[in-house]
This record gives C-alpha cells, sequence and structure tokens, in this order.
C-alpha cells in the first residue's frame, strides 16, 4: 500500500528519493517502521541493551526530577526512597515489553498492534509522541538555561533550546547504527562531570535537614506516593519505545536477558542521576544553602549548577560539556517520535521517517520556549500524567503476549494488514478504563486532585497508577477473552 501511494503523490516520490540520495551520501537511514526479518538483521554487541540507557538516563535532564522530593517538603532520606521505589516500579514496565523486540522483529508501537490492532495502535502512536515531546521539552529548558548561565546570562534561554534541537535532530536521522554506538559511550563523561558536581555541592548538603519531625500521617504518604509516581512514570515512559532499539537483535535472543539488561540499565543510571538532584534539592530548595537557594530560584537548574562548579572558568568549561549530556535522550526521542507518526497509518508510513522527526522537533522546541519559565510545573504535572498510559500498556502486551498468545504466537506477516490483526476494541477499552475509572480518580496534580487522591488530605496522594494497572488486568483479561472467541482473531 505505501508503494502504490507512493507512486501515485509525486511529492512523496520526491521525498524518498531525497531520502535515498541522503542515504548514499550521508547514511542516513531508510528503515522505517518495516519489520525486520531475521536474515536482515544486524545487531550490536548485547551489551548494548545495558549501556545505551545509561546515556539516556544520566544527564542534566534528569535532576529536576531528584529536586520535586525537596520542594515538595520531603527530607534528603525520604526523597531518595520515593525516587528508587517509583524507578524500580517504572523500569519493570519498560524492561516487559522490551523483550518483544527482538522476539518480533519490530518498533515497540508496531507489536502493539497485536493487541491494539491496526486502528488502536495509532492512538499509542499519538500517546508516544506526546510522551517524548514532554520529556524533550524538559531536557530543552534545561540545556537552555545551562547555556545561558555559560553566557553569563547575555544569551536567552531560547537561543540554547534552539541550538539542541537542532543538533539532536540532525544526529536522530542517522537511524539505529549510529545511535547505538553513541548512546554505547556518550554516558562516561557526564558521569564523571556529574560526580565532580556532587563532589563540590556535598559540604552544603545537610542530611538532617528540613527534619522528618512534621513528615508522618496521610499527608506525607500523599507526598512519598506522588513523587514514587513521578519517577515511575519517567522509567515507565520509555516502554514504549524499547523494542525500537531491540529489533535487529535475534529472535533467539533470550527473553529474561533482555528483560534484565533493560531494567538494570535503567534502574541504575536514574538512582544516579535522581539522587544527585535530590542532594542539590536539598541544599537549594530548601535554602540550607543561601546561594545555591539564590542561584536556582533567580536563574533555574543551569544557574544552581553554574553557582556550584568553582572556580569560574572551570565551571563554564563544566557547563559547556553538561550541555551535550542530553543529547543521546534527545536523539532517541526524535528518531522513536518519528517511527510512531509512520505508525500513524499509511499515508503517514509513505512519507519518510526524517521529515516527521523534523516537524516534531520543530514543535517541541516552540513548547520549550514557551514553558521555559515553569520547568518544575512542567516536570511535576506532564511527567506523572504518563505512568497511567505507561501502566496500561504494559499490562496489555504482557497479558496478550504471555496468556492470549502463549500457544498461538504470532502471525509476523500480518503486522500491517487491518483485517488480520485483531480489532483491539478489548485494549483500547482497557487502556480507557485504566486511565479513567483508576488514573483519574487516583491522580494528585496541580490543577486537579482526584477523590481517591484526596483522601490522603494536603495536595493528595498519587495511587492513579496502581489503579490503572489494576483495571487494566481485569478489563483486559474479560474483554480480550470475548474478542478472541468472537472474531477469532
Amino acid at each position: 500500500r505505501v508503494h502504490e501511494l507512493q507512486a501515485r503523490w509525486a511529492v512523496l516520490r520526491y521525498l524518498n528519493a531525497f531520502e535515498s540520495w541522503l542515504d548514499r551520501k550521508l547514511g542516513v537511514e531508510t528503515q522505517g517502521i518495516d519489520r525486520i526479518p531475521e536474515e536482515e538483521k544486524r545487531p550490536p554487541s548485547v551489551w548494548n541493551i545495558f549501556l545505551m540507557w545509561w546515556s539516556l538516563n544520566i544527564h542534566v535532564g534528569v535532576l529536576p526530577l531528584g529536586l520535586l522530593g525537596p520542594e515538595f517538603g520531603l527530607s534528603l532520606k525520604q526523597s531518595i526512597a520515593a525516587s528508587i521505589i517509583g524507578i524500580i516500579l517504572g523500569a519493570l514496565m519498560t524492561a516487559t515489553t522490551g523483550t518483544l523486540g527482538p522476539k518480533l522483529g519490530m518498533r515497540q508501537i508496531a507489536t502493539s498492534r497485536y493487541s491494539f490492532g491496526f486502528w488502536g495502535a495509532k492512538l499509542c502512536s499519538v500517546l508516544n509522541i506526546v510522551v517524548g515531546g514532554g520529556f524533550a521539552v524538559v531536557n530543552y529548558v534545561v540545556v537552555g538555561q545551562i547555556l545561558s548561565a555559560v553566557s553569563g546570562y547575555t544569551m536567552s534561554i531560547t537561543v540554547g533550546i534552539v541550538i539542541i534541537a537542532v543538533i539532536s535532530y540532525v544526529v536522530s536521522i542517522f537511524g539505529f547504527r549510529l545511535i547505538h554506538t553513541f548512546e554505547k559511550y556518550s554516558w562516561i563523561y557526564t558521569f564523571i562531570l556529574i560526580c565532580v558536581l556532587i563532589g563540590q555541592a556535598a559540604p552544603h548538603v545537610k542530611t538532617d535537614f528540613p527534619g522528618e519531625d512534621g513528615n508522618s500521617g496521610l499527608v506525607y504518604s500523599g507526598t512519598f506516593l506522588t513523587i514514587v509516581a513521578i519517577n515511575f512514570s519517567n522509567a515507565s515512559g520509555w516502554c514504549s519505545i524499547a523494542a525500537d532499539y531491540y529489533c535487529n537483535f535475534p529472535a533467539s535472543t533470550p527473553a529474561w536477558k533482555t528483560f534484565f539488561l533493560t531494567f538494570w540499565g535503567i534502574v541504575i543510571p536514574t538512582t544516579f542521576s535522581v539522587t544527585i538532584g535530590c542532594c542539590l534539592g536539598n541544599a537549594a530548595v530548601t535554602v540550607a544553602y543561601p546561594p545555591y537557594a539564590d542561584a536556582y530560584t533567580n536563574h533555574g537548574l543551569g544557574g544552581l549548577i553554574s553557582e556550584i562548579y568553582h572556580p569560574q572558568a572551570w565551571s563554564r568549561f563544566c557547563l559547556v560539556l553538561l550541555t551535550f549530556s542530553v543529547l543521546g535522550n534527545n536523539i532517541a526521542i526524535n528518531y522513536s517520535s518519528g517511527l510512531s507518526m509512520q505508525l500513524l497509518g499509511h499515508y503517514f508510513h509513505a512519507v519518510p521517517r526524517f521529515i516527521w522527526s523534523l516537524a516534531f522537533a520543530i514543535v517541541v522546541a516552540v513548547l520549550a520556549v514557551a514553558g521555559q519559565q515553569n520547568l518544575s510545573n512542567v516536570v511535576n504535572n506532564f511527567v506523572s500524567l504518563l505512568g497511567y498510559w505507561t501502566v496500561s500498556f504494559t499490562m496489555v502486551l504482557l497479558l496478550e503476549d504471555r496468556v492470549f498468545r502463549r500457544k498461538d504466537g504470532y502471525d509476523l506477516e500480518a503486522w500491517d494488514q487491518p483485517n488480520l490483526l485483531p480489532w483491539g476494541v478489548a485494549a483500547v477499552t482497557a487502556l480507557l478504563a485504566g486511565y479513567l475509572a483508576g488514573g483519574v480518580p487516583g491522580m494528585s496534580q496541580t490543577w486537579y486532585i482526584g477523590p481517591i487522591a484526596a483522601k490522603f488530605g494536603g495536595d493528595g496522594g498519587d495511587v492513579g497508577i496502581y489503579m490503572s494497572a489494576v483495571i487494566t488486568v481485569v478489563v483486559y483479561t474479560v474483554g480480550r477473552y470475548f474478542e478472541k472467541k468472537y472474531t477469532g482473531r
């Protein structure tokens, strides 16, 4: 169908011819969303499954997650504990969905067609694009703040946002092979710089400040659960793109190996980055060290990092290098979002990925410019919302793979044929039920606190992800049984 559309429309022919020219001249990837047959797979080292997550999660864009605990009034120990619990639970989601990549040779959203159907998977594509956009906005703003700090605040944050958006897009169009190579090594210098950062900030971190005396009862429990939910959402946000980077591994790759390499590949570096963020928040947000507090209040995270590194020449050098630490994260987001756009349908599939990635980069840059003054609110409200859909997405794919296809397996030739795929009614219903009946009543956001979350008092306690998981499992198990019984798909 895609070839028919390209033959019919001249503009599509020209775009694909241009993509082929870029491939010949520069090595731009032209694979797109098509399933990769076993004989065409070109896998990198299996250790890439573990190491790529270090580049995606060790960067300055993750630090704001750690600052939220102190901003919510939790002590340092409480902030770290809540963050780690959320990270572990979220990593379980991503590790679960990632196992389908080698097994099916498909991108992550393409694998969801075997449960959500051809049309239902479009909803997953849209949500995946929105999720990626949210993460990218946070990264762009942090980089803009850092570059502004490097210039002595003579350069606007907007200019920094544009610079990182352009670089991220250019690298992302080269595709799977370059991304895996880049992600394997790019985390190393960032890890060293962040170790130096906490080393210089450590004398001003007060582990007993602001204290835990007032942190008890339902209000404290609610705050703790909200921080867990935010970190869960961050770690589980990768569940809709993990297989994008595993589809070139052979189907013989043991599922347990993919699972554990992914799980620990996310847990270890994310815990490291978020813990550093908690320490910085302890010194700055709680005003344990006033100079840090002033820098953070007046110039955001970029100003805080600039204040921590010393002397000044060293600070500027580190800030420039840290600017590029988010590249690994943004490159992956840009790449996967372009693929998700192709999965919206045959017409979208016919347009080369580099066009969709360009459109995504432009929109995200515009949103980052618009939201640059409210980074904390963006992190709190947006990232929390991601978890309600990621947990439902994971539960559906897990049940489909381990229960409903345990005996029948997958017809790999049917991945792009709507008449052979499930209707997707059960999956979409379970996703919506999980969100509306679980996520909404249990969410705790600045703009809305659900009735169940409100029971904790204060700003509520976010229990939406747990309720979403339970409701999704129940609805999908029952719905899919009847869907398969009456449709035979």
